[in-house]
C-alpha cells in the first residue's frame, strides 16, 4: 500500500502544485470530486450502466488523492480540510453502495445481491465510525483486513467487469467485500476493547 501511495503521489503532486498556483484549494478539489462521484453513482448505476458508471466514478475517486497533493503543495492540510475529506469520503461511498442497492432491487432484479450491497453499505460506514469514535475517546482502532482503498477497488472491479458482461463478477465482488467488511468491523471492535483494557491497566 505504501508503494502504491508513493507511485500515485509522483503523478498527483505536480498536478497539485499546478492547481494551487491557479488558486484552487484542496477543499475545492475535495468537494468537486465528491459531487461528481455522487452524481455519477446515482445516475449510471441505478440505470444499469455499470461499465460507464465505473469509469466515471473511478476517475473522480482519484480526486481523493489529488486534494492531498494540493494540500501538500500548500504546506500541509488544515484541520477542517481533514474533517471535510473524511465526511466527503463517507458521502461518496454511501452514494456508490446506495446506487448499487437501488440497481439490485430495481433494474437488476437481484434481491440476494441487493442484500450483499446493503451489507457493504452499512459495514463500510461502521468501519469508519468505529475508528473515529475510538480516536475521539483516546483509543486506537487501526486493525482491519480491509480499508477504503480496498473496498473501492473490489467494488469497482466488480461493477466494471459486470458491465463488460463477465458473469458473476459483481456477485463475487460484493459478497467477498461484505464478508471482509464484517470481519473488519469485528477486528476493530476487538482492537478498541484491547486498547481500552491497556489504558485501564496503565491508568
Amino acid at each position: 500500500m505504501l508503494n502504491l501511495r508513493a507511485s500515485v503521489a509522483r503523478v498527483t503532486d505536480p498536478l497539485g502544485s499546478w492547481l494551487l498556483r491557479r488558486g484552487v484549494t484542496a477543499d475545492v478539489v475535495t468537494v468537486f470530486g465528491t459531487t461528481v462521484s455522487v452524481a455519477a453513482s446515482l445516475w449510471f448505476f441505478p440505470r444499469g450502466s455499470l461499465f460507464w458508471g465505473t469509469v466515471v466514478v473511478t476517475v473522480f475517486v482519484l480526486f481523493d488523492a489529488l486534494d492531498g497533493a494540493v494540500a501538500r503543495a500548500a504546506g500541509g492540510g488544515s484541520a477542517f480540510g481533514g474533517v471535510l475529506d473524511s465526511v466527503c469520503d463517507r458521502i461518496a461511498d454511501g452514494a456508490l453502495f446506495a446506487a448499487l442497492v437501488w440497481w439490485c432491487f430495481g433494474a437488476g432484479h437481484d434481491r440476494p445481491l441487493g442484500v450483499a450491497a446493503l451489507l457493504c453499505l452499512v459495514s463500510g460506514q461502521v468501519i469508519s465510525y468505529v475508528k473515529a469514535r475510538a480516536e475521539a475517546a483516546g483509543l486506537t482502532a487501526v486493525a482491519g483486513i480491509i480499508e477504503r482503498p480496498e473496498r473501492l477497488i473490489i467494488t469497482l472491479v466488480g461493477t466494471g467487469l459486470h458491465g463488460l458482461g463477465v458473469p458473476y463478477a459483481l456477485d463475487v465482488a460484493l459478497w467477498l467485500l461484505a464478508a471482509l467488511s464484517v470481519v473488519t468491523v469485528a477486528q476493530r471492535l476487538v482492537a478498541v476493547h484491547r486498547s481500552a483494557g491497556q489504558r485501564e491497566v496503565t491508568g
